[in-house]
């Protein structure tokens, strides 16, 4: 183990600053680019971290330079105690923000007002009704969209989460890039990426020269405005000129982002996954509940990280299936 007093920095210098927290494995929607059509076999409650687990661990990692948490899920937001973590996570000093397919988000609104929860992003990868259907085998469609519109009114800073696929909504692009033209909104195209039991292959992938081939097909040169990425910024920030709105292009697929990469991603039932395309994880849970310190663990995971999505570092390698069925379904993940 390395003196390196930065637990937190991996052998390619990359300091990480931000981390995501899975708080559940269930969701009320089934997209299917995210759970396998039969399920997932979810964890035991007992293999679950508890409120008081997941602020431990969110504290340790905070007093080693971490000042960003996520939530995400599944649904974060269908976890009985969410009130109780996020009062809990909002007393460390950190940007805490939530990741919501929005379906129940109404009824959270002033709680996430008064735990300072001010940026959400949304997935939500179709503007029709009967598609979102289709993908989401629920028919929610009206609640998410007017969610959306509540959020806004209501003052928080909304991303809306699009994962492209050939053939399905790929024809949806530009009502999207529409869809921020009255609102302050920024919809982030994803590319579709490999997890267990999504049939992923590389022909459904939409690349980002993909989608600005759609824009510069509907939009003039002079209307297109390339924005400032933010540092570590996963996406390529666009708007159109009198837009309300913006729209990115997230390529992790095409042009990964990996170079700037300051993200770790803790499941729900606590385990540290240093990559989203790794399906190497260390467990943090059993070791915290048998009151040892973390940190060596959280040190040697972040030294073993790969320089480029989990060692996948052509596109040759991310088409083997050997190399990411091993890796586990989105929905238990964490998005």
């Amino acid at each position: 183990m390395s003196d390196n007093k930065n637990i937190l920095q991996d052998s390619h210098g990359r300091d990480h600053a931000y981390l995501r927290i899975s708080l559940t494995e269930r969701c009320n929607l089934r997209c299917s680019y995210c759970m396998p059509a039969d399920g997932v076999a979810l964890s035991p409650k007992s293999h679950l971290m508890t409120y008081e687990e997941i602020y431990d661990i969110a504290k340790t990692f905070v007093n080693h330079g971490v000042t960003k948490i996520r939530l995400t899920g599944g649904e974060p937001l269908v976890r009985k105690d969410i009130p109780v973590i996020l009062e809990k996570l909002s007393s460390l000093p950190v940007e805490l923000s939530i990741t919501s397919n929005a379906v129940i988000i109404d009824k959270f609104i002033d709680v996430l007002k008064a735990n300072g929860v001010q940026k959400i992003n949304v997935s939500l990868d179709s503007l029709d009704a009967a598609k979102f259907k289709y993908i989401t085998r629920r028919a929610e469609f009206k609640k998410v969209y007017d969610n959306i519109l509540l959020l806004v009114k209501e003052g928080f800073t909304v991303k809306v989460n699009v994962v492209l696929m050939k053939g399905f909504n790929d024809n949806e692009i530009i009502d999207f890039i529409n869809f921020t033209k009255d609102l302050p909104i920024s919809v982030r195209f994803i590319e579709f990426m490999p997890f267990d039991g999504n049939k992923w292959d590389m022909s459904k992938l939409v690349s980002y020269k993909e989608v600005m081939k759609y824009v510069n097909k509907a939009f003039s040169k002079d209307k297109i405005e390339r924005l400032q990425d933010a540092p570590n910024d996963t996406s390529k920030n666009y708007k159109i000129k009198s837009y309300k709105g913006s729209f990115a292009i997230i390529s992790s697929v095409t042009n990964p982002f990996c170079d700037s990469c300051n993200r770790l991603r803790l499941t729900a039932n606590g385990q540290l996954k240093n990559c989203l395309f790794s399906s190497g994880e260390s467990d943090l849970l059993t070791t915290l509940r048998e009151g040892k310190p973390i940190e060596p663990i959280i040190q040697k995971a972040v030294q073993a990280k790969f320089k480029v999505r989990g060692g996948m570092d052509t596109l040759e390698k991310l088409q083997e299936p050997k190399l990411h069925t091993n890796n586990r379904s989105m929905i238990t993940i964490g998005g």
